[in-house]
């Protein structure tokens, strides 16, 4: 087995009123070194990693086997060592990206010769959702459908004509929390119109009418109204971002990170502004990810 290298971007879901279809790839970054090794080892680089005594307590390695073993393939030991720019528990696709890695690394060790398509399905069943899943691994704006027969739909948009800027608080929120806010159901009257919002939304965004994007993706009634109580300076973020001219602010994810669209060019000076607005956040302006997951062999 020759060395290589896994990287797998970070993801923004949701972007208001694409509720667990709706994934934004980041560059932000996973990125497992791999070698064979006689025995499993697993080095860990960043302390945005959670801590891990015994290799098979490790996600990473957990989702690898897991793969392996559904194609009878039995995983050969390695040598890991995991690096990552990506928050925990903070709405940025942290535990969407190792997935991806885990499958991934599966892919390379055993050669399985997997397609995109079918990686996305694997992960998918993991994840629970394609938004997250779908980003990491394809890069760009993904919209996705997951349907009853655990098939996935999707489609892509690789660019965007937009600045981004993310508010990282130091607190976490985890999922669970989150979605157990949420109503277990909606009536045909609140889902037609959380749904007509969210045409409107991709629609405005494949035309690059930005300002109405911004509306649209404000005006979600899927899961920002629930979630916003668990967000700390949900409402203060949104009006100051919108003072310095934001098309829209919403919460990454399941939160508590935030994420604002600004017009093109503007978002160096307008980072620094809400730094100052807001010192106990990480506010970090961002680009797009067009790629998705890379390999590289050594």
């Amino acid at each position: 087995m020759n060395n290589f290298t896994i990287s797998v971007p970070a993801s923004s879901a949701n972007i208001g009123p694409g509720f667990d279809s709706l994934g934004l790839a980041l560059d932000l970054y996973l990125t497992l070194t791999v070698s064979e090794n006689d025995a499993w080892k697993i080095y860990q680089q960043s302390l945005l990693l959670p801590a891990c005594n015994n290799y098979t307590d490790h996600f990473i390695y957990q989702i690898a086997q897991h793969t392996a073993t559904q194609y009878g393939k039995e995983l050969p030991t390695c040598c890991l060592t995991i690096d990552s720019s990506i928050p925990l528990a903070r709405g940025l696709g942290s535990s969407a990206s190792a997935i991806i890695a885990g499958i991934e690394l599966a892919n390379q060790c055993c050669q399985l010769h997997l397609s995109k398509e079918e990686k996305l399905q694997l992960a998918t069943e993991q994840e629970g959702h394609p938004d997250n899943v779908g980003a990491a691994l394809f890069g760009g704006l993904v919209i996705t459908n997951y349907n009853e027969d655990t098939s996935v739909d999707i489609y892509r948009i690789d660019q965007l004509n937009i600045d981004m800027i993310i508010f990282i608080p130091q607190d976490e929120l985890k999922t669970e929390a989150a979605r157990n806010v949420l109503p277990d159901t909606y009536s045909r009257a609140h889902a037609a119109q959380a749904s007509s919002i969210g045409n409107v939304f991709i629609a405005a965004l494949m035309n690059e009418d930005y300002p109405m994007a911004g509306k649209m993706m404000e005006k979600d009634i899927f899961h920002e109204p629930y979630r916003a109580e668990l967000i700390p300076n949900y409402a203060p973020i949104k009006q100051k971002a919108n003072e310095l001219g934001a098309y829209g602010t919403v919460i990454s994810g399941a939160g508590p990170t935030m994420i604002s669209f600004f017009p093109k060019g503007t978002g160096t000076q307008n980072k620094q502004k809400l730094q100052a607005a807001f010192p106990s956040y990480n506010i970090q302006q961002r680009k797009m990810d067009s790629t998705g997951l890379r390999v590289e062999k050594k």
